[in-house]
C-alpha cells in the first residue's frame, strides 16, 4: 500500500476499534502504584507471580547445559516447597528438544520464540517452517512476532493472514502474538494491533507486548491498553485471550502492580498463568527474595538464590 494512504488506513482502523484516551490511561496506571497490599494478600500475589513467569534464555551462546540449569530453576525456583514452579521455560527453537527432556512430567511448559524472532524479517514460508520444527521437537507454546512493517503500512489483511497461518502451523500449541509495542509507538496503534491479532487467534492464546530486544518494552501504560482491548474483545465475542507483558519488569513491586491492573481490569479469571504471564526472567529472584522477606522478616542476600538466565 502506498505510504500516502497509510495514515488514512490507520485512521479507519482506529475508528473501527476505538482510540485511546492517553491521559486517562496514564492517570489510571499511576493509581496502581499507590495501592497498599496487606501481608497475606502480598504473599499470595508474590507466589502467583512466580507461577506466571516464563523463564527465558535467548542468547547466541545458549547451550544444552545452560538450558538444563534453566529447567531445574523453573521446576524448583527455591528450596521452599510452598513456592510453585514457573509457567514455562522459553528458548530458541534449536533448544526446544533439550528443554522438553528436562521438564517432561512436570507442570512446566516449553515455549519457543519463532517466526524469525525478534525482527520477523524472513519469508513467511521460512517462518512457518521454524514454527513447525519447534512444535515437532516438543514445544507446548509458540511466541511469534507480527509483521510490524505490514501493520504500519496499513496492510492489515496481510498481518492477520500471517497470524492465521502461524495458528495453523501451531496445531495444539498455545500461541503468543508479540506486537513489539515500541515500534508501534502510540497507544492507538497498540490497541489496533491488539484487535487485529485477537481476530486471528483462538480462545486461550495470548497477545504480548514485546520481544524484549528493543529500548522500550512492557510498561503499565501499554499493558493497560492491551488489557482493555482484551476486555472489550471478550465483552464483544465471549472469547478470552491471555496477556503477556515482556521486558523491563525486574522487581516484585512492579509485578504486583501489573497484577493489580489485571484484577481491576479483567477480574480474578485472568489471575492465572493460563491467561497471564510475565516474560521477565530477571524478575524471578526478586520475587523469591520478597517471599522470604514476608515469611522471615529479613531480606536474603542475592547470592542465596541460584541464578536464572538473564532473559527479557
Amino acid at each position: 500500500m502506498p505510504a500516502t494512504s497509510t495514515p488514512a488506513a490507520l485512521r479507519r482502523l482506529f475508528d473501527e476499534v476505538g482510540t485511546v484516551d492517553r491521559v486517562g490511561i496514564e492517570e489510571r496506571v499511576a493509581k496502581y502504584t499507590t495501592r497498599s497490599i496487606k501481608q497475606g494478600s502480598k504473599l499470595w500475589g508474590l507466589n502467583r507471580a512466580v507461577s506466571m513467569v516464563d523463564l527465558t534464555t535467548l542468547e547466541g551462546k545458549d547451550t544444552p547445559g545452560k538450558v538444563a540449569s534453566l529447567c531445574q530453576k523453573a521446576i524448583h525456583p527455591h528450596d521452599d516447597p510452598e513456592i510453585p514452579p514457573v509457567a514455562a521455560v522459553c528458548v530458541y527453537p534449536a533448544m526446544v528438544r533439550h528443554a522438553k527432556r528436562h521438564v517432561e512430567g512436570t507442570p512446566v511448559r516449553v515455549a519457543s520464540v519463532a517466526t524469525a524472532f525478534p525482527s520477523g524479517q524472513s519469508p513467511l514460508k521460512t517462518r512457518l517452517a521454524e514454527v513447525r520444527a519447534a512444535v515437532a521437537d516438543g514445544a507446548d507454546e509458540i511466541d511469534m512476532v507480527i509483521n510490524r512493517g505490514a501493520f504500519l503500512a496499513g496492510e492489515f489483511a496481510a498481518v492477520q493472514d500471517e497470524i492465521a497461518a502461524v495458528v495453523e502451523a501451531c496445531g495444539r500449541c498455545v500461541l503468543k502474538v508479540i506486537l513489539e509495542v515500541s515500534e508501534l509507538e502510540t497507544y492507538d496503534a497498540i490497541r489496533a494491533a491488539s484487535f487485529l491479532a485477537m481476530g486471528a487467534i483462538r480462545e486461550g492464546d495470548f497477545i504480548k507486548t514485546s520481544t524484549g530486544k528493543t529500548g522500550l518494552n512492557a510498561t503499565l501504560g501499554n499493558n493497560q491498553v492491551m488489557l482493555e482491548a482484551i476486555r472489550d474483545h471478550y465483552l464483544a465475542t465471549g472469547v478470552a485471550i491471555g496477556m503477556k507483558p515482556a521486558g523491563g519488569i525486574r522487581t516484585a513491586k512492579q509485578a504486583l502492580q501489573f497484577l493489580i491492573a489485571v484484577k481491576e481490569t479483567l477480574g480474578d479469571g485472568w489471575l492465572t498463568n493460563e491467561r497471564y504471564r510475565f516474560g521477565a526472567s530477571a524478575l524471578l529472584n526478586d520475587l523469591l527474595r520478597q517471599i522470604e522477606k514476608q515469611k522471615s522478616g529479613a531480606y536474603q542476600a542475592p547470592y542465596s538464590f541460584s541464578d536464572a538466565a538473564e532473559g527479557y
